[in-house]
């Protein structure tokens, strides 16, 4: 579970979410932190997968500091866009700031996907979101990740990945990825 002090308020708890019906439709905006409790409220989302050139795919470990699905590794970021927002403009955004990734090392980041999925994580909370998929590969694999985002970092052949998913067991995959990964393969 989080390191997190319970007492503490993320930055981010006071943001607000789009929420969405199961068509990813907006409906409205809500807070971050009640999109996330109790039975949560279904909300915009995406999650984008890096590549490099050798198919290799960018792990990211979470930060201890998070509070849902803190030490786990994605694939590569995951985050809400804002209102106003497209998914592209704000996975640009999140890539830049976790990782150090400017525009100028890709040219080829597109949505491939999209679904919606419910999970609980520990007693801590839980995800209901309509996620985007979003794709890019580097041209130049320069790296400078943010610490208080990125725990940790891994490049991994995806195919293998996707293959033989048991030998990776012990990363605690987050479960958007794991959808997204399944789905990419279907």
């Amino acid at each position: 579970m989080s390191t997190q002090n319970a007492d503490e308020t993320h930055e981010n708890a006071k943001q607000d979410v789009i929420a969405v019906d199961a068509d990813d439709n907006p409906e409205g905006l809500v807070n971050r932190l009640d999109a996330h409790t109790g039975d949560g409220i279904r909300h915009r989302a995406f999650t984008s997968l890096v590549f490099d050139g050798d198919g290799n795919i960018l792990l990211a470990q979470r930060a201890p500091n998070k509070r849902l699905w803190d030490t786990h590794w994605d694939g590569t970021v995951a985050s809400h866009p804002v209102e106003g927002q497209s998914q592209e403009e704000a996975t640009r955004q999140r890539l830049e700031e976790e990782l150090g990734i400017t525009p100028d090392q890709y040219d080829d980041l597109r949505v491939t996907d999209r679904f919606e999925y419910r999970r609980y994580y520990e007693n801590a909370g839980i995800e209901h979101e309509v996620c985007a998929v979003l794709k890019v590969t580097l041209d130049d694999t320069s790296l400078d990740p943010d610490e208080e985002e990125v725990a940790g970092l891994m490049w991994v052949p995806y195919e293998r990945l996707h293959e033989h998913p048991e030998w990776y067991r012990q990363l605690r995959l987050c479960p958007w990825f794991e959808i997204a990964m399944r789905r990419d393969f279907e």
